[in-house]
């Protein structure tokens, strides 16, 4: 009752081929070919010159860049600093509502 079963392998169907003895060939060196001479390589990129004109577009555009990332930056630590103030008054204004309700009592 518990013993497994075990497939039989059919026959195989069909012609089969025998194998085919493979026979190595020889391998003829061919005549060496002379590298190609060498030659200057093609520059891959065009030199930059910098005319006048562009001196100036690049110095005014660095400027503009630098005013207006150090506007950013002021904004922020004015931003920081008016934030710190009003926490400041507001704890005071607390402090003073707390330390005046106290002496009522």
């Amino acid at each position: 009752m518990l013993r497994p079963k075990i497939p039989t392998n059919p026959t195989p169907t069909g012609h089969i081929p025998p194998p085919v003895a493979i026979e190595p060939t020889t391998i003829v060196p061919s005549a060496q070919v002379p590298p190609p001479a060498p030659t200057a390589p093609a520059p891959t990129r065009p030199t930059v010159q910098l005319t006048p004109g562009t001196a100036l577009a690049l110095i005014g555009g660095g400027t503009a860049v630098v005013l207006v990332v150090g506007a950013v930056l002021v904004s922020m630590l004015l931003a920081v600093a008016i934030t710190g103030a009003s926490v400041a008054v507001c704890a005071v204004v607390l402090r003073s509502l707390l330390a005046a309700d106290a002496k009522r009592r």
